[in-house]
């Protein structure tokens, strides 16, 4: 992490989203147990008062943002059946409520099959724990490509999030305003929307203090559904979209590909670029984060 970016995390004891808190934050990642050759399977008897094992690692593990909890989930192999669901939900409630402070949760993909529709909602992250896991994402591994190159690119998702997205990344990128001279945002083009009415007060945020005045291109529609345009990218890409949009990467130097949907589609399409794209994600990012913390112990 650059010093810079250090000392406005840490020495300020700001979240990374430009907001001050007083009360310690903590994410609780779920995730399954990888040692296969331990007896960590969840059996019948543990039907009532299951626990589930945790871990609260550092703050200085998440870069100050936030307190990482990591929180295996055994496997379970009664007759073959999968978890009781309200079981292993309960489980997890308790988890949740015994972590610092305010605390919210991030499922490992795998977990979050184990839970029926009505209990994902429940146990999507809110859109705050995301923007601080983007946040400490970025310092960790992007910090020194926004200073240095001072390129983003942001791939726009879903038309109904647009304000969302737009509010959320002119926080993420606050710290790195005065390095960043070229912004450019692909979106969905939606028959009867003018994008460039509704965003209009977010693009003129970026011109006030530092002169920035962000681009705005449409995805083109392709065989392979919405792409970005021709034009390569380098630098930084944010990525909000929940299928890939493809585009188009500098051969020079090393693209950083920010994926805040963790999607394994799009890890696959970065890795065979040929070592040109260096791809993250918050899913990378807890692995990694909870990776440190085991080694440390051991």
């Amino acid at each position: 992490m650059s010093e810079s970016l250090k000392s406005y995390t840490v020495s300020e004891r700001e979240t990374g989203t430009g907001e001050n808190t007083m009360e310690t934050e903590s994410i609780v990642y779920f995730h399954p147990t990888q040692d296969m050759y331990k007896m960590a399977a969840a059996k019948r008897h543990w039907w009532e008062g299951t626990v589930l094992p945790e871990n609260i690692l550092r703050a200085e593990d998440a870069g100050g943002f936030f307190v990482p909890v990591d929180c295996t989930v055994p496997h379970f192999y009664y007759k073959k059946k999968p978890w009781p669901e309200e079981v292993l939900s309960q489980a997890m409630e308790t988890v949740l409520h015994g972590a610092p402070g305010l605390a919210d949760a991030f499922l490992h993909p795998q977990v979050m099959t184990l839970m029926s529709e009505r209990q994902r909602e429940r146990w999507e992250p809110r859109r705050e724990t995301m923007e601080k896991l983007a946040a400490s994402l970025l310092a960790a591994s992007a910090a020194d490509s926004l200073f240095q190159k001072g390129r983003v690119n942001v791939l726009l998702g879903r038309p109904g999030d647009t304000d969302w997205q737009m509010e959320m990344t002119r926080r993420l990128l606050d710290p790195y305003l005065p390095r960043i001279n070229s912004l450019i945002f692909h979106f969905e083009e939606v028959d009867g929307t003018d994008i460039w009415e509704e965003t209009a007060d977010q693009l003129e945020e970026y011109g006030y203090e530092y002169g920035l005045v962000p681009g705005m291109r449409p995805y083109l529609k392709t065989q392979k559904g919405l792409c970005c345009s021709r034009e390569r990218c380098g630098g930084v890409i944010l990525d909000y979209a929940d299928t890939p949009r493809y585009p188009r990467v500098e051969r020079e130097g090393r693209t950083v590909y920010a994926d805040l949907t963790s999607n394994q589609e799009k890890e696959q399409v970065c890795i065979g670029k040929n070592g040109c794209i260096l791809y993250i994600s918050p899913l990378k990012y807890l692995d990694t984060i909870v990776k440190t913390g085991y080694d440390r112990k051991t």
